[in-house]
């Protein structure tokens, strides 16, 4: 069955580049309207002229998910330039490795306001339009394997990540009413620009890839196309939950 979100207009956040860009495309794929967030406006700005190109609507927005303000603009002028929101998914996110007794005040504060705050934020306001607009709506939150198991030293991620897993539970309960879905992906070792480097290194790989029962990493299509059934009518009776796109990491 091919999904169609013909009429549907969606926000990804920090969608100029890895996952949130290809869940962009294949959203764009399936007809959505969707706008790119980023906080880079150049990559969101390619990644937008990239659908186009392909005859999907689209825009590129800057705003920083942390920092409310933004957000507020950035759901202004969806609503400005499109007149709805139907689906929004909480991409943004950062990472810090580093021991738990070494990382500062500020490297916490930046983890959790972008990856947790921000996606907070971000539904607060989209949510506030659906709930008025009184038709519903997906929204997709992106954790992480280490939102559920440990693998330090990220001490700060994995709260935020594990927070995000409780976030979505409670969202999901309050919003029920409204006929808002709040949904979860946790991927895991994703190949991304961002990931490139340190999947190159050949203990990191060789450890990685002996720990992962498939064997493989995942690409940031096979978190995307979890994102596409998630936002799709298939999964109307699903809510509060998250799914790891893992291959198979958290069943060990």
């Amino acid at each position: 069955m091919e999904i169609d979100l013909t009429g549907k207009v969606c926000i990804v956040t920090a969608a100029g580049r890895g996952i949130g860009k290809a869940i962009a495309a294949n959203f764009a794929e399936a007809h959505a309207a969707v706008v790119i967030n980023d906080i880079d406006l150049e990559a969101a700005t390619q990644v937008s002229d990239l659908i186009e190109s392909g005859g999907s609507r689209t825009r590129a927005i800057k705003a920083d998910v942390a920092v409310a303000e933004d957000v507020n603009r950035l759901t202004a002028e969806t609503l400005q330039t499109f007149g709805r929101i139907d689906i929004l998914v909480n991409n943004a996110g950062v990472i810090t490795r580093k021991p738990a007794e070494e990382i500062t005040e500020a490297e916490w504060d930046r983890i959790i306001d972008v990856n947790l705050k921000g996606t907070f934020l971000c539904s607060q306001a989209v949510a506030r339009h659906m709930i008025a607009r009184r038709q519903g709506g997906k929204i997709i939150n992106i954790s992480s394997i280490m939102g559920n198991v440990a693998l330090p030293p990220r001490s700060a991620y994995c709260a935020s990540k594990g927070g995000i897993v409780m976030l979505t539970k409670d969202l999901a309960a309050e919003w029920a009413e409204h006929n808002i879905h709040v949904n979860a992906i946790a991927p895991g070792w994703t190949l991304t620009e961002m990931t490139q480097s340190y999947f190159a290194q050949d203990d990191v790989r060789r450890f990685l890839l002996e720990r992962t029962p498939l064997k493989r990493f995942a690409t940031p299509r096979d978190i995307a196309h979890t994102a596409l059934f998630l936002a799709s009518d298939l999964a109307d009776y699903i809510t509060g939950q998250t799914i790891h796109v893992d291959g198979g990491w958290t069943i060990l």
